[in-house]
C-alpha cells in the first residue's frame, strides 16, 4: 500500500514551464496516447477538421485545502539518516492544478531541488510535459529538463526540446528546439531552432537559426527571428502576402512597431512588378483623455505604368492616399470625431486596394463634427466633405462640402399617442468647380436654413391603428452664383406643408398545416398623402435625389431626398400583407405583400423644380430620361408585390416584382432562391431586370445610366465537401450584353496544421458600371497559405466571400 506524506514546499518552475509550451513546443511524431490525444468518435468525427483533441485525464490524487499544499502518493520511499529521500515506484505528486507522476523522485537533506529520473509526465490542466530527466529549484527561478516533449491542450501545440532551461524569474533558454500544430504522426511542418530564448515577462521570444521545415524539408531560414508568446503586441516582421495575375506580381512585407502601450505603427513596403515600389503605413494611438485615432496612407514615386486594361494612364505620375480619424469625447453627452481624407487620383483605389475583391472606395471623407445626445434634444454641428473617387471627374459629379451644417432635433410624446417633432438645420454649401459648366441649379455656392415642425398622433390597438401625420418644411436661401450671369433670386424661399394618413388592420386566424398550429395574419392597409404643387425654380440643388420607386415609396410622401425638393404628390396607397406564423417558436414561414398608388394629379415638380412645365419627352430632348415623362403623368404606380418564403428548414426563396398593368409591362423585379444546410453547404440563385430609366434621377448623360434594359443572372455557392474543404465558385452574367461580369472559382483547405486558399476570378474593371464600351476585363490568381500558430502568406479572400455569397461563413484559416 502507498505511503502518504503532506507537505508545504515552493513549486515556481513548474508554472513557468507551461507558460513556455505555448510557444516551444515542438514537432515530433509520438504516439497520439502518450500525448493525451484522444481521437473523436465516428460520428463526431464526420463534422470535425482535426481527427481528435488533447485531452488531460482526471487527477490522480484530490486537490489540497491549501494551493501551496502539496500531497504524495509513493509504492515505495527510502530515507537516509542525513534527511535525503527517495520515492520510488509509481510515484504521485499533486500541489494546486499541478500533478507530477514520476518512477523515482530525490529529494536531497537540504530540500533545495527535486529530481525526477526515468520517464515523468507534468499536467496542469493546460498542458502537458513528459521527460526522461529534470532537476527543479525548490526556493528558486532555476531549473532544467532534458529531452522533454510538450503539449498545449487548448491551443494543440505539441513538441520536444532537447534541453530546457530556466535562467532567472520568467526567463527561459531552449536548445534544439521546435513546435507545430500538426495533429501526433503528422509533422507537415514545424518550426526548428538551435537556441531559443524566451522572456515572459515581457511576452517575447528570441530563436536564433530558425528554420520552418515542410515534411522534414527546410524551406525558410532566419538567422535571427523574435516572435510573441503571448497576446501582447510585440515589434517585429508580420506574415507578407504575395499574390500574382497574368501580368502582375504583388509582394507585400509589413513590420510591426510596437511604440508603447497605447501606441503602434505597421509599416508595409509593397511591390508591384508593373507599377514600383509602393510604401504604406498606419500609426495608431490611444489617450485617456483625449480620445483615439488613426494616420494612414501610402506613397509611390512615379508609377511606371501598370498593366491590363488601365496600362500607361498614370505613368509617370506619383500615385497616394492619406486618411487621417480620431474620434473622442467631451462628456457622457457628448462626442467628437474628426477625419480627413484624400488620393492623389480617382483610380487610387481600383490599382492598389490591397484587399482581394475589394477595388474601390466611393469617396474620401473629410469631417470635424460634435455631437450631443440628451433626454429630448440631438445636437450636431459639423463641417463635412467628400472628394469623390472617379476619374475622370466632372464639375456636376464633384459633391459639396458642409461648411458648416447645425442641425438640432427634439421629440415629444404624450400616452395618449399624440406627439410633436421639431427637425431644423442651417448648412453653408460650398464646391470649387467652374459655375458656368454645370447646370444652373447647381451653380450656386450658399447658405439653407431648414426648419421641419411636425405634429402627429398614432392611436394603436391589436387589431390595427391610425397615424394621421402633418408636417411644414420651410426652406430659406442666400445663394452666391459668381460669374454665373443669372436672373435667379439669391435669397430664395420656400414653405409647404406635408399632410398623410396611414391606416391599418390586422385580422388573424389559427390554422393547422402538416400537423404544425400557425397563425395567418391579413393586414390590410390605407395610406394618404398630400403635398401641394410649390414653385422651386430658384432653388438650388445641394442635396436632393429623386427616389426610385419602391414598396417603401407606397407609404412616403417623400418623393425626393434631402431637403432641397419637395415634389408635388395626391396620392392614396391601398395595400395588404398576408403573413405565416408558427405558434411553437413564432417563426414566420411566409410573408406576403401586395400595393398600389393611386395618383390624383401629375407629378410635376422635378429635380429643376420647375411647377408648371412636365418633365420634357425622350423625342423632344433624346438626353433625357426616357422614363421620366411617363412616370410623371401616369395615374397609378406599378403594382408592387414581394414574398418572403421559407419552403422548408433548407429552402427558401424572396422576390419582389413592379409590374405596370396599364402597359403590360416589368419595370423592376428581382428573385432569390438560396439553400442552406446544417452541414455548411450554401447555393444562391438570383435574378434582376430593370427597363431602362428606371432610376429618375439619372439622365443619358450619366455615368451611371444603363441605355439598356438590365438583366444580371447572378449563381453562387459554397460546398463544404468535407469537414476541411469548401468548393467556392461565383458566376455573374450580364445577359443583356451577352458577357460575363465576374467568374470566380476557388477551394479552400483547412486542417489541425495548416489551411490553404487558391481563388480564380476574372472580373470587370472599369470606373462606371453602366457603359459598356470602355470596359476592360481582368484577371487573377490568388493563393494563401497558412500554417496554424506560425502565421501564412497571401491575400485573405474571406470577407469577399461572405459579401458575394450570401449565406457563407468561411472556417478561418
Amino acid at each position: 500500500m502507498g505511503q502518504r506524506i503532506l507537505r508545504a514546499i515552493p513549486m515556481t518552475f513548474a508554472g513557468g514551464l507551461l507558460a513556455v509550451t505555448a510557444t516551444t513546443a515542438v514537432a515530433q511524431s509520438v504516439e497520439g496516447a502518450r500525448l493525451d490525444w484522444q481521437p473523436w468518435a465516428e460520428e463526431e468525427a464526420r463534422r470535425q477538421v482535426c481527427r481528435g483533441r488533447y485531452v488531460m485525464p482526471g487527477y490522480r490524487l484530490p486537490a489540497g485545502s491549501d494551493v501551496r499544499e502539496i500531497g504524495i502518493e509513493t509504492d515505495a520511499s527510502d530515507y537516509a539518516a542525513d534527511g535525503e529521500a527517495m520515492l520510488r515506484g509509481d510515484v504521485v505528486l499533486r500541489q494546486g492544478d499541478r500533478e507530477l507522476q514520476a518512477e523515482r523522485l530525490f529529494v536531497p537533506a537540504n530540500r533545495e531541488r527535486v529530481e525526477a529520473q526515468g520517464d515523468f509526465e507534468l499536467r496542469d490542466g493546460q498542458a502537458l510535459l513528459r521527460g526522461e530527466e529534470a532537476t527543479l529549484y525548490l526556493e528558486q527561478d532555476r531549473g532544467s529538463i532534458e529531452d522533454s516533449e510538450y503539449v498545449l491542450y487548448e491551443q494543440r501545440v505539441r513538441g520536444e526540446a532537447r534541453r530546457l532551461e530556466q535562467l532567472g524569474e520568467q526567463l527561459y533558454r531552449l536548445r534544439e528546439a521546435s513546435f507545430t500544430t500538426c495533429e501526433p504522426g503528422q509533422d507537415s511542418w514545424q518550426l526548428v531552432s538551435s537556441d531559443i530564448r524566451l522572456n515572459q515577462s515581457e511576452g517575447f521570444g528570441v530563436a536564433r537559426h530558425a528554420r520552418l521545415e515542410i515534411k522534414g524539408v527546410p524551406v525558410f531560414y532566419w538567422p535571427w527571428l523574435r516572435f510573441p508568446i503571448d497576446d501582447r503586441r510585440q515589434t517585429g516582421l508580420l506574415s507578407p502576402s504575395v499574390s500574382f495575375s497574368s501580368e502582375q506580381l504583388d509582394y507585400t512585407q509589413p513590420f510591426y512597431w510596437n511604440i508603447a502601450p497605447n501606441q503602434d505603427a505597421t509599416i508595409t513596403p509593397r511591390w508591384l512588378s508593373d507599377r514600383g515600389l509602393l510604401l504604406g503605413g498606419q500609426y495608431r494611438y490611444l489617450t485617456e483623455h483625449y480620445g483615439s485615432g488613426t494616420l494612414e496612407g501610402a506613397w509611390l514615386n512615379s508609377d511606371d505604368g501598370g498593366s491590363g486594361g488601365d496600362a500607361n494612364r498614370y505613368e509617370g505620375q506619383d500615385r497616394w492616399y492619406l486618411d487621417v480619424q480620431h474620434t473622442g469625447s467631451i462628456n457622457a453627452a457628448s462626442d467628437y470625431q474628426l477625419r480627413y481624407g484624400g488620393a492623389s487620383d480617382g483610380r487610387y483605389f481600383n490599382d492598389f486596394s490591397d484587399n482581394f475583391g475589394s477595388s474601390e472606395r466611393s469617396g474620401m471623407e473629410r469631417l470635424a463634427q460634435v455631437d450631443y445626445q440628451g433626454e429630448r434634444w440631438r445636437l450636431d454641428a459639423r463641417m463635412q466633405g467628400y472628394q469623390r473617387l472617379d476619374d475622370p471627374l466632372s464639375d456636376s459629379d464633384k459633391p459639396f462640402y458642409r461648411l458648416p451644417s447645425l442641425t438640432a432635433a427634439a421629440r415629444w410624446i404624450r400616452d395618449n399617442g399624440l406627439y410633436a417633432e421639431w427637425n431644423s438645420n442651417a448648412t453653408y454649401f460650398w464646391r470649387d468647380v467652374d459655375q458656368r459648366q454645370v447646370p444652373i441649379r447647381e451653380a450656386a455656392n450658399g447658405s439653407r436654413v431648414h426648419l421641419a415642425p411636425a405634429l402627429g398622433w398614432r392611436y394603436e390597438k391589436p387589431w390595427g391603428y391610425l397615424a394621421p401625420r402633418a408636417e411644414l418644411w420651410h426652406t430659406a436661401y442666400a445663394l452666391d452664383y459668381g460669374n454665373r450671369q443669372t436672373s435667379r433670386d439669391t435669397s430664395p424661399d420656400r414653405s409647404v406643408a406635408i399632410t398623410s394618413v396611414d391606416a391599418g388592420l390586422k385580422f388573424e386566424r389559427e390554422l393547422v398545416l402538416g400537423g404544425r398550429d400557425y397563425r395567418q395574419t391579413l393586414e390590410p392597409r390605407v395610406n394618404y398623402a398630400f403635398v401641394p404643387r410649390t414653385d422651386q425654380v430658384d432653388l438650388p440643388e445641394f442635396d436632393s435625389r429623386e427616389r426610385a420607386f419602391s414598396w417603401d415609396q407606397l407609404w412616403s410622401p417623400k418623393r425626393f431626398s434631402g431637403s432641397d425638393r419637395v415634389g408635388d404628390l395626391n396620392r392614396l396607397s391601398l395595400g395588404f400583407e398576408s403573413r405565416l406564423i408558427e405558434d411553437d417558436n413564432s417563426q414566420e414561414h411566409l410573408s406576403v405583400g401586395v400595393g398600389q398608388s393611386l395618383y390624383f394629379s401629375d407629378r410635376r415638380v422635378g429635380i429643376d423644380g420647375d411647377d408648371q412645365s412636365l418633365p420634357q419627352q425622350a423625342d423632344v430632348n433624346p438626353d433625357v430620361n426616357p422614363e421620366r415623362f411617363y412616370q410623371a403623368t401616369r395615374d397609378r404606380s406599378p403594382l408592387v408585390s414581394r414574398l418572403e418564403w421559407q419552403l422548408n428548414p433548407r429552402w427558401s426563396t424572396s422576390a419582389e416584382w413592379l409590374y405596370d398593368d396599364q402597359r403590360e409591362l416589368t419595370e423592376r423585379t428581382g428573385v432569390d432562391i438560396a439553400y442552406r444546410h446544417s452541414r455548411g453547404h450554401v447555393v444562391n440563385l438570383g435574378y434582376r431586370w430593370e427597363i431602362e430609366g428606371f432610376d429618375p434621377a439619372l439622365d443619358l448623360v450619366d455615368d451611371n445610366f444603363r441605355a439598356y434594359n438590365r438583366e444580371e443572372w447572378d449563381i453562387s455557392f459554397a460546398w463544404k465537401a468535407s469537414p476541411s474543404l469548401d468548393l467556392i465558385g461565383r458566376y455573374l452574367h450580364d445577359q443583356t450584353n451577352d458577357r460575363a461580369l465576374e467568374k470566380l472559382a476557388g477551394v479552400q483547405w483547412n486542417d489541425c496544421c495548416y489551411g490553404l486558399q487558391l481563388v480564380w476570378r476574372q472580373w470587370v474593371d472599369d470606373n462606371d458600371t453602366a457603359r459598356v464600351a470602355d470596359d476592360f476585363n481582368d484577371r487573377g490568381l490568388f493563393l494563401r497559405f497558412v500554417l496554424h500558430g506560425l502565421g501564412g502568406v497571401g491575400q485573405d479572400a474571406d470577407s469577399y466571400f461572405e459579401r458575394t455569397i450570401p449565406g457563407y461563413r468561411p472556417s478561418a484559416l
